[in-house]
């Protein structure tokens, strides 16, 4: 009996992992309402995306490239400076939803994603 696809096999890395990594800092830098998000980013929009391909990589059950090319991923721990309360998680899940959409048209892989993306959402939070 062999093994379920992982959302990484499903998704693929470069028209599934990076389009939705691409898409994202695109919502982010469009949408009013993640203005706030935007602006909290440290690095270039380029190196942010280049981590988050790395870290979704590993995340969806692919190879792991974070830790290779970064170390411990620890993302709650490399956020702690970073306030993050609903308000924040809501404007990033917004731009992930609207990406999701445009990347993902299998309706339940996109679901699966997000529900999966949403508890990683909720668990970056560090203020009420």
């Amino acid at each position: 009996m062999s093994a379920s696809p992982t959302l990484y096999q499903q998704l693929g890395e470069e028209r599934g992992i990076q389009a939705i990594a691409t898409s994202l800092y695109e919502w982010m830098e469009k949408l009013p309402e993640a203005a706030h998000i935007h602006s909290l980013h440290e690095m270039e929009t380029e190196d942010v995306r280049s981590r988050l391909v790395a870290f979704l990589t590993r995340f969806f059950d692919g190879p792991d490239r974070y830790r290779e090319l970064y170390g411990e991923p620890m993302m709650r721990r490399r956020h702690l400076h970073i306030p993050i309360g609903p308000a924040e998680r809501d404007a990033w899940m917004l731009c992930m939803h609207k990406s999701l959409q445009e990347n993902v048209a299998d309706e339940a892989l996109r679901a699966d994603v997000e529900t999966r993306i949403a508890a990683f959402a909720d668990h970056m939070r560090n203020r009420n």
